[in-house]
């Protein structure tokens, strides 16, 4: 644990908030009840997440309308956005999994590790108030906000849409390939293809979000 609060940049007064924020359902499962798993605080992180975001956008970028705002909001508090964060921290390796998720490959899965950030993020508003909790979102999901525009903030779909249509005979289509989460917060992913052909994927906790995202993913292919 101390691995990790290193590269959090905070010791707990009660550490058993990072070993629970750290606890998939399925390792608490195999114990009976023991211990907690993660699900809980990451329901109170995903609204902390989005409250510092929220406030980020709206003192930072007052030139923004509340249109662009919200998707902006959206982008960066989205699966992708976290589980980038993750791997950053290297949180794979700390995880505590069941077998079963184990073997099935959970400790390299971006939902779950999406879920985790948000769950530390809860951990540091429990422990220690919202201002650690809004160090750590500034200093690992928000850094890079500050260097000009480098998160397109638009109606991703419809970019796309303009941008296919200059071609002929080329058809769009969103599909769901994953739903996670309890009922209270799912995530869900989609994937986006042009003319039967895979060309993105995004994740959001909306299944709107999650056309976005994917369809964001399509426009940074389609324009690298």
């Amino acid at each position: 644990m101390e691995k990790l609060e290193d590269k959090i940049g905070y010791r707990f007064q009660n550490r058993a908030l990072l070993e629970t924020a750290l606890t998939h359902s399925s390792y608490a499962n195999e114990r009976h009840g023991e211990c907690e798993s993660y699900e809980r605080l990451e329901f109170l992180g995903d609204s902390v997440l989005g409250l510092v975001t929220a406030e980020y956008l709206f003192t930072r970028r007052v030139q923004l309308p509340e249109g662009r705002m919200t998707r902006l909001r959206a982008e960066l508090v989205c699966e992708t956005s976290l589980h980038k964060t993750a791997l950053a921290l290297g949180l794979g390796g700390y995880m505590r999994l069941g077998k079963g998720e184990e073997h099935t490959g959970g400790r390299e899965r971006p939902s779950i590790l999406a879920d985790m950030v948000e769950a530390i993020i809860a951990a540091l508003y429990l422990d220690s108030g919202m201002e650690e909790a809004k160090r750590f979102i500034m200093a690992n999901i928000l850094q890079d906000v500050e260097f000009g525009e480098s998160h397109r903030s638009g109606d991703y779909k419809t970019q796309l849409q303009e941008l296919v249509q200059r071609r002929s005979n080329q058809v769009i289509t969103y599909s769901l390939v994953e739903e996670s989460g309890p009922d209270h917060n799912k995530t869900f992913t989609f994937e986006v293809l042009i003319n039967g052909v895979s060309s993105g994927r995004g994740s959001g906790k909306t299944k709107k979000e999650a056309e976005q995202m994917a369809a964001c993913r399509a426009l940074e292919n389609l324009q690298a």
